[in-house]
């Protein structure tokens, strides 16, 4: 194999594919990134064995050929180089190394065969569809914070998406809990995703895939089975593995009949909430509050260190009442919300409280009150 191509095409392709690769890895192969050149461009492709992203990149192939080499090094190398440089990539004809050049640097580097590179076969997609970027952005971004980091309900370790009718048309919905708040958002569901089967995509590929959408107005490639996903990213392709379990009952845990409404202005109540969690010695530690008419109290009491309270003018016309939630997950929550005004729907002090976003988008967040 041998290439030219310019730094800033590898770069990009690069930082795109290398993130999937773990650091440590009992299997040596794993820490390699393919390049595969041939005709006019460079196919690149990293896997754990569960994700799998590829990229095509243009380049000027003198020869067409494939091998692996250490991907994380091989980034290194070329987010170092020169900004503007062409960037050689030769294997010496036993395939063993790879020369990378560019102006003066000259570095060589272990290749390990193509032959033993895995492959992610994905085998054959029921479903697919076209989403716009912007919504599953959306649909990310709403509720990829709840996703619940304990290992041993694995079940919850991503966003449960599928299909569901609401108000009379078919809505693409993502879910996440974390058995404290549970985070669901809905989009508009484009044709030929009707009847997908209901999948757990799970925190690492959610996290990739964020970073991925660069281009809102781009439509995305969604292809689905029962137990993979791939999308297409313009040049870049990410299949990945989806968690083998299933996603519990949320409906169940979303209240209906909470009628105490509290409004309030979302960045004033966010900041007042911030600042008196300064207080609290640990991060998930109750803020209490006591709201009434017209007004509400955000109390956070430490034994160690003292105490804060601040009061808030808030739309309220119920009786008097008390709660306390955890105060990260507030912020989390209302960090969330696009509408000037948060919506509370109350029950009590020991039931799940229900938040809305003012700006009426479909979303929907439920938080467990803490005792206080």
């Amino acid at each position: 194999m041998r290439i030219t191509i310019e730094r800033s095409n590898l770069l990009k392709s690069l930082n795109h594919v290398h993130r999937v690769v773990e650091r440590r890895n009992t299997i040596p192969i794993l820490s390699n990134v393919l390049l595969r050149a041939n005709g006019s461009s460079l196919d690149m492709k990293a896997t754990d064995l569960d994700l799998e992203i590829t990229e095509a990149t243009p380049a000027n192939v003198e020869q067409a050929g494939a091998t692996t080499v250490p991907a994380h090094l091989l980034y290194d190398i070329v987010r170092k180089l020169s900004d503007g440089a062409e960037v050689l990539l030769a294997t010496n004809p036993d395939g063993n190394t790879m020369t990378v050049a560019a102006g003066r640097s000259k570095f060589s580097l272990q290749c390990l065969p193509e032959a033993d590179f895995p492959d992610l076969t994905a085998g054959a997609f029921s479903h697919s569809f076209g989403l716009k970027a912007s919504d599953l952005k959306m649909l990310i971004e709403r509720t990829q914070f709840a996703i619940s980091t304990e290992e041993t309900r694995y079940y919850l370790n991503g966003i449960f998406l599928h299909t569901v009718e609401s108000a009379g048309e078919l809505k693409i919905r993502a879910v996440a809990t974390d058995g404290h708040r549970l985070a669901r958002a809905d989009v508009v569901a484009p044709s030929g995703s009707e009847g997908m089967p209901g999948i757990i995509i799970p925190r690492k590929t959610v996290g990739e895939l964020q970073k991925l959408i660069e281009q809102p107005d781009a439509v995305i490639g969604v292809e689905v089975s029962d137990a993979k996903i791939r999308l297409t990213i313009g040049s870049i392709v990410l299949t990945s593995k989806l968690i083998d379990g299933t996603f519990p009952d949320y409906q169940r845990v979303i209240p209906s009949g909470n009628d105490r409404e509290l409004r309030v202005d979302c960045q004033t109540f966010a900041q007042a909430v911030d600042r008196v969690s300064t207080i609290s010695s640990e991060r998930g530690r109750a803020v209490k509050l006591a709201i009434a008419d017209g007004q509400l109290t955000l109390t956070v009491n430490n034994p160690d260190s003292g105490s804060a309270t601040e009061e808030l003018a808030v739309s309220y016309d119920s009786e008097a009442m008390e709660i306390g939630f955890n105060a990260r997950y507030l912020m989390d929550i209302t960090g969330q919300l696009s509408g000037t005004d948060a919506i509370f729907l109350l029950a009590d002090a020991g039931s799940p409280t229900l938040i809305r976003d003012m700006a009426g988008d479909d979303a929907l967040y439920v938080l467990m009150p803490m005792r206080v």
